[in-house]
């Protein structure tokens, strides 16, 4: 059978499917009548939830988080959400399917990401962070695997070509915000442009992110800062308080402790970057979760992380 879409899955409700889909998340619960395995499946259109309600302990046995499997399920509506519910899976070999068909990217072309993000690179005028940024980003084995890399493991532009488009549009958030209040538009700029830079380094995958070693033991924040400050230091007469402030944006942008900020923010320009990164990373979070939802659908699924549904507005 051609494969079906997980954006295409509302249009088969009520029917049988199979196919091959990657399963990003396995959980095996306990339910009221037994145990029951909950699944996360996608594909390049998407995400959808899925479970199997018989014989989960074995089923969770044949497979891992970020394999793909090829399954039987029923195409049901819960609370108004598709969801798949599983009769038979097993593991998939890479010779059954082609790994392109689980790699989600983003809807913008990656030249048009890459030629936006070297406009603003060249409206930084300060010649030391100017420098910095083409110390860091000329290097064409680097930029190649910072322009594929996705911007997070699960919930925000977490697909090929995700960093970038996050990173140009924190940028563009900060541009606007240079002409509402008294920032440092190099400063800021730079800073959006850096902010999640070692981001490279801590996911790896294909289709099904996961953190690296380094990104769960020491995480983006600090691995972009030791990036910034080791090339910083490759460049003769960077000022010091100007390195100091680039540091503290990079370091505060997750904005609260609570969130795995190293430090609050403590200047405007920092405000403005936290706030900046915040808001974009929660509307496209938002927006993948309201686009994701079938045409029929009032309400989004629930969103774990923010512990709450949300409303679709269609005027």
């Amino acid at each position: 059978m051609e494969h079906i879409l997980v954006s295409e899955l509302h249009q088969y409700e009520g029917k049988e499917i199979s196919g091959f889909y990657l399963a990003s998340e396995k959980d095996l619960r306990e339910g009221k009548g037994g145990p029951y395995l909950r699944l996360r499946l996608l594909d390049l259109s998407g995400q959808v939830a899925g479970n199997v309600w018989k014989d989960a302990a074995n089923m969770a046995s044949q497979f891992n988080a970020g394999d793909v499997i090829h399954l039987k399920a029923n195409v049901v509506s819960f609370k108004g959400q598709i969801q798949l519910s599983v009769t038979e899976l097993r593991f998939a070999d890479k010779s059954e399917f082609d790994i392109a068909l689980f790699m989600a990217r983003s809807r913008f072309a990656p030249e048009l990401l890459a030629e936006r993000f070297w406009g603003y690179v060249d409206k930084v005028d300060n010649e030391y962070l100017n420098r910095l940024l083409h110390l860091i980003f000329d290097n064409k084995d680097f930029f190649k695997t910072y322009l594929e890399a996705p911007a997070a493991k699960g919930w925000h532009h977490n697909y090929m070509h995700g960093l970038i488009e996050h990173s140009v549009a924190v940028a563009s958030l900060c541009e606007f915000c240079s002409l509402l209040y008294p920032i440092s538009f190099d400063l800021t700029v730079a800073g959006a442009l850096l902010h999640d830079v070692a981001k490279v380094w801590e996911y790896s995958g294909q289709g099904a992110y996961e953190f690296t070693d380094r990104g769960r033991l020491i995480g983006h924040l600090s691995m972009s800062d030791e990036l910034v400050l080791t090339k910083a230091k490759e460049i003769p007469g960077f000022p010091e308080d100007l390195l100091l402030n680039l540091r503290h944006l990079i370091l505060s942008h997750h904005g609260e402790y609570e969130k795995a900020s190293v430090r609050l923010p403590q200047t405007l320009e920092a405000i403005v970057l936290h706030h900046c990164d915040n808001l974009d990373a929660q509307s496209a979070g938002v927006s993948q979760l309201v686009t994701a939802a079938p045409p029929e659908a009032v309400w989004s699924e629930f969103d774990k992380l923010n512990n709450r549904y949300y409303r679709l507005v269609r005027l």
